[in-house]
């Protein structure tokens, strides 16, 4: 169905580009966490595998919105007070910007600076969401166990110019936007949600994505889905629409 928005621009709903990483046993993983766990519930005289004889399959999920596969969070990941993503996130659809960037490299680090940034951002008009595909783009992404991989990651400066720009949403290939060894200081998760001067609730990070080759860089419709979980971060589901 071709639908037109309120801006005139049109999308077609029966074209969805998912960019998100499923959730199965082989999922990629981070922070040293195990992989996701899908298992039947077992009883007395009860089995949840209609393959092994049971009326319906009726599984236990066992993961970490973090450490396994897509994810959005927000400011409660970083606060001492309790803000839930069902909360924080209340609208789901924004104009985003794709942008493929090879990070740069100092002292063994991979990182994305705030000129990297500048010099995609300049490019366009305003938007409400910045999707970052790192480059190398290798469909290891998607189940790779990143722990201990020291993965690219951004500059505090360069999260201060995503916020300035704008952008309450941010979304990246990567399991951080920080360093995955920065003796806790999370640089540039303060620096994007503003912590803690003035806590931006409404901004979101989508972190653990993967982005086709196919999928171009430029602006999309994002409809940005998350379970309702009463938690900081919420597996997720971010679908872009080209426009028309």
């Amino acid at each position: 169905m071709i639908l037109t928005l309120e801006n005139g621009k049109q999308i077609d709903t029966a074209q969805p580009l998912d960019i998100s990483i499923e959730l199965n046993e082989h999922s990629t993983t981070a922070w040293y966490v195990p992989p996701v766990k899908i298992v039947p519930v077992t009883g007395e005289n009860f089995i949840g595998k209609v393959s092994e004889g049971g009326s319906v399959n009726f599984n236990n999920i066992s993961f970490n919105p973090h450490g396994n596969g897509t994810h959005t969070e927000c400011v409660g990941h970083i606060t001492p007070e309790f803000y839930s993503i069902n909360d924080c996130l209340t609208q789901f659809h924004f104009n985003a910007l794709l942008i493929s960037i090879i990070p740069g490299e100092t002292n063994g680090d991979k990182i994305i600076t705030q000129e990297l940034i500048e010099e995609k951002l300049t490019q366009h008009n305003s938007f409400e969401a910045l999707i970052i595909r790192t480059l190398p783009n290798g469909i290891e992404k998607t189940t790779k166990n990143q722990s201990n991989t020291n993965w690219a990651y951004l500059t505090d400066s360069a999260m201060t110019l995503i916020r300035e720009h704008g952008i309450n949403h941010l979304l990246i290939d990567t399991p951080s936007v920080d360093k995955e060894h920065d003796e806790g200081k999370l640089l540039a998760h303060k620096a994007f949600w503003n912590y803690p001067k003035s806590p931006r609730k409404n901004a979101t990070i989508t972190e653990m994505i993967y982005i086709p080759d196919a999928i171009k860089d430029g602006t999309y419709l994002l409809n940005l889905q998350i379970s309702s979980f009463k938690n900081d971060a919420s597996p997720s589901k971010p679908v872009l629409y080209e426009y028309l």
